[in-house]
């Protein structure tokens, strides 16, 4: 009986430490490719990262083998920048025609706990169109628990496209393996000030926000320069919500991490692109010279900017608008469009990649071409004539021959000038009669134009008139022109003020040459008819008719008088 009951306790013993080693807690981690799979062209190179993830538990060594298809992929480089391990106990190596790479590396104390630990970079070359496929021959993980305890639960694949077209790599990115044992997936982050994680910006104080669930109950914070790291400063409860002090100009990042109920879970790393300075200064070259007679002259600039680098410049010549152009160097210079002759102020403006930007400006002077020279041509033409002109230029440049009729818009002709430098013009149009002004100018095959030539005159038809035109348009200058038109106008006007008085005079004298012979007439009619009215009163009816008849000649006589004094007023106001 006894014998039984010490079977039974014993048995109960065994049991009790069964269950007592399965109670113990084993964290997993996990070994993965990132990125794990893509579409590329061959030849193209493909950067794999090798991670790990442990996430509850601190591991502190790690090893793999892991295998890749020879015929398809090729192994040009590895690295070991960023990476958790300190130490290599076996230095990462490959082997191309067995298509098998190796690693085994530790981490110093503390060891590394997160979601994302680099250990390896992997530069493939693709070499024939397939899918091929990367995974692990074998792999372990060691908890930092001083008893070198296996962690590994997952060995991660990863598989390509690869295709004889060409095709846009995606951009890499860590994708972390999903939180373990129920802990909180890594967060999401936002932010107001730098929403782009791989763009510059010139703020240095970044913001940056967070949803935080309902089961989180804490949250780490780091800001840094490593890529990857485990956030230490902590918050709880936990905050949404970070803005960072004014930081230098750099590449950082800034890592969060959640805590619930079951741990801690995957952490984020932000990355933070601060550039708060303009570019170096810098000046503006012309390599032919401040002075040319190039429309076009190439113009040289360069500058550097030590953080972010230049991303575009901008050309403004004169009052013109800018103009957005890439990044030039003194071996490709910058054309600007065809410029006029005259002095030229050109701006430049150097922008760096977070919008900071230097400005420089330096002066040029285009010259003109030689003017064109008239050698001969018509002075005055009949009706129906030709226009005909000849002269000399440059070798081989257009001349225009600007050609106008008072009164009309003008009009253009182009004619080329020989080896030797002549050019004769022949009017396209019959000229009408008229005054018609001509004047030159030259464009070589650049673009390089010529000042105007003087102007030159040609009146179409015949007269005293048009050679009195020709004299003053020849050889009076505008002002003396002026003031001889002032003169004729003075005299024009001195000679209607003598009309005018003279006129008057003569009015005033007729008037009164009027004036006299009308009271001396009217006097000697008066005294007659008195005369006559009283030898009425005497006179048979026989004699009345006489004195009647001698009164009707005198109303006669007057009246011829009144008549011619009328009449040369009336002449004098004709004149």
């Amino acid at each position: 009986m006894i014998r039984t009951a010490a079977k039974v306790l014993v048995a109960l013993s065994f049991i009790f430490v069964l269950f007592s080693l399965s109670g113990e807690t084993v964290q997993a981690a996990n070994l993965y490719f990132s990125p794990s799979s893509g579409s590329y062209s061959v030849g193209q190179t493909i950067s794999v990262g090798v991670y790990v993830s442990s996430a509850d538990q601190t591991m502190n060594a790690a090893s793999g083998v892991i295998s890749f298809p020879s015929d398809k992929l090729e192994v040009t480089s590895l690295s070991n920048a960023s990476s958790i391990f300190s130490l290599w106990v076996l230095e990462p190596s490959f082997s191309n025609s067995i298509g098998s790479l190796n690693f085994e590396g530790i981490v110093l104390n503390p060891g590394f706990v997160g979601a994302a630990g680099k250990i390896i970079t992997i530069n493939f070359k693709t070499k024939a169109a397939g899918n091929p496929i990367l995974n692990f021959f074998s792999g372990s993980v060691l908890a930092n628990d001083g008893k070198g305890t296996n962690i590994l639960s997952n060995l991660s694949t990863a598989q390509f496209s690869l295709s004889s077209s060409a095709i846009t790599p995606p951009t890499p990115s860590v994708t972390p393996p999903a939180g373990i044992s129920g802990t909180p997936t890594a967060p999401i982050i936002n932010s107001s000030t730098h929403p782009n994680p791989d763009k510059w910006y010139s703020n240095s104080t970044p913001e940056f926000s967070w949803e935080v669930p309902s089961d989180v109950t804490a949250v780490r914070l780091l800001i840094g320069k490593i890529p990857i790291a485990t956030p230490t400063v902590l918050y709880s409860p936990a905050i949404s919500e970070k803005k960072l002090d004014k930081m230098e100009d750099g590449e950082y990042y800034f890592h969060v991490r959640f805590r619930n109920q079951y741990g801690w879970g995957a952490i984020t790393h932000r990355k933070i692109l601060i550039d708060t300075q303009p570019p170096e200064p810098f000046s503006i070259e012309f390599p032919e010279g401040k002075k040319t007679d190039n429309p076009q002259p190439p113009i040289l600039f360069k500058t550097t900017d030590s953080m972010s680098g230049i991303d575009h410049y901008k050309v403004k010549i004169n009052n013109g608008d800018f103009v957005v152009t890439t990044e030039k160097v003194l071996s490709d210079p910058y054309l600007p469009p065809l410029l006029e002759s005259g002095k030229q102020t050109v701006v430049v403006q150097a922008y760096d990649k977070a919008g900071n930007y230097v400005t420089a400006s330096n002066e040029l002077t285009i010259l003109p071409i030689k003017t064109p020279k008239v050698t001969e041509y018509p002075k005055k033409l009949k009706e129906g004539e030709i226009i005909i002109i000849k002269g000399e230029s440059d070798l081989e440049v257009t001349v225009t021959v600007w050609l106008k009729k008072e009164g009309e818009e003008p009009f253009a002709q182009n004619i080329v000038s020989d080896k030797e430098g002549n050019f004769e013009f022949v009017s396209e149009k019959t000229p009408k009669r008229g005054i018609y002004k001509f004047w030159l100018t030259a464009t070589d095959s650049r673009g390089a134009k010529s000042e105007p030539s003087e102007e030159y005159v040609i009146v179409v038809g015949e007269g005293w008139l048009s050679r009195i035109i020709i004299f003053f348009t020849k050889y009076l200058s505008p002002i003396t022109l002026l003031l001889f038109i002032i003169f004729g106008l003075l005299c024009l006007f001195w000679y209607g003020w003598y009309r005018f008085n003279t006129f008057k005079k003569k009015i005033k004298k007729e008037t009164k040459e009027a004036e006299t012979t009308l009271n001396r007439v009217f006097a000697l009619l008066k005294e007659e008819i008195r005369g006559q009215i009283k030898g009425l009163k005497k006179t048979e009816p026989k004699e009345k008719e006489k004195v009647t008849k001698k009164l009707e000649e005198d109303l006669d006589i007057a009246e011829k008088f009144i008549n011619k004094e009328i009449k040369d007023i009336e002449k004098e106001t004709k004149k």
